[in-house]
């Protein structure tokens, strides 16, 4: 079982809708999937179809304990489940109970081996919240926008997920870096996946698939389906299937690495 977290500090760069359609992408390839919703703000509960006025239990209920992970879980189609999140999320970091870090973890254990991913939406930030995320998963994948300002802040986030790592969870790897939004017209798109490229190389696993700006990735959360529900010939299910195959295929090739410190190296 894979369990990886979709991380970057920045909002907007196309961590929710990787993890809802990189999740379906492979569900549709016959893996059984879990969508973590690990974000207060709910944006993959909400694009996976899930009203929040109506949602009993949440992710919150599990972390604090009160309800099994079991009983909160839902079905979003074939292969493809979700454990929800509501705004209530927040009061976790307000509160931080005892060993707060490791309450994901803890909420998962003796849970079983019921799917084949595990793919956990991260809040834009590195504070509690995605502390836990990175103290049970066992891969990360970073999300990039190829955009100047992200090829700029990319040492820092790195440096930061490293300290995270070494304090939490120091088997964790790094196994992927995802560009996203990407616009293959703009030269500055195509420099900024290139400068990605030679920062990384022989370091990480970057993703030969490029998640391309497409209309469709953007209309389908309002109608609370992934792409391939919503789009199912568009760019962004051309993308998201072909990424997917990737990261099927680098686990059969054993391509999984990383775990090191990169920092002083770019």
């Amino acid at each position: 079982m894979r369990i990886i977290a979709i991380v970057n500090q920045k909002g907007g760069v196309g961590k929710t809708t990787t993890v809802l359609n990189l999740g379906a992408a492979l569900s549709r390839l016959g893996k059984r999937v879990l969508l973590i919703d690990l974000d207060p703000q709910a944006h993959l509960t909400i694009s996976s179809g899930v009203d929040l006025e109506s949602l009993k239990f949440s992710i919150y209920d599990a972390l604090t304990g009160k309800i099994p992970i079991k009983r909160i879980i839902k079905e979003v189609s074939m292969n493809l489940f979700l454990l929800p999140s509501t705004p209530r999320l927040l009061k976790l970091e307000i509160e931080k109970p005892e060993e707060s870090e490791f309450l994901l973890k803890k909420s998962f254990k003796n849970f079983g081996k019921l799917y084949n991913y595990m793919l956990i939406d991260c809040p834009p930030s590195l504070q509690i919240l995605t502390v836990n995320a990175l103290s049970f998963a066992r891969e990360i994948f970073i999300v990039l926008q190829t955009e100047y300002l992200a090829l700029r802040t990319l040492p820092s986030l790195l440096e930061s997920i490293d300290k995270l790592r070494m304090s939490f969870n120091p088997g964790i790897k790094i196994t992927g870096i995802i560009a996203c939004l990407y616009d293959p017209r703009r030269r500055i798109d195509r420099k900024v996946r290139e400068e990605i490229k030679v920062y990384l190389k022989n370091k990480y696993k970057i993703y030969k698939t490029a998640i391309r700006k497409n209309v469709a990735l953007a209309e389908c959360p309002a109608f609370g389906k992934d792409i391939f529900r919503y789009a199912p010939h568009s760019f962004g299910a051309q993308d998201y299937s072909s990424l997917a195959k990737e990261v099927i295929e680098m686990r059969k090739k054993g391509g999984i690495k990383g775990g090191k410190s990169i920092i002083k190296q770019i």
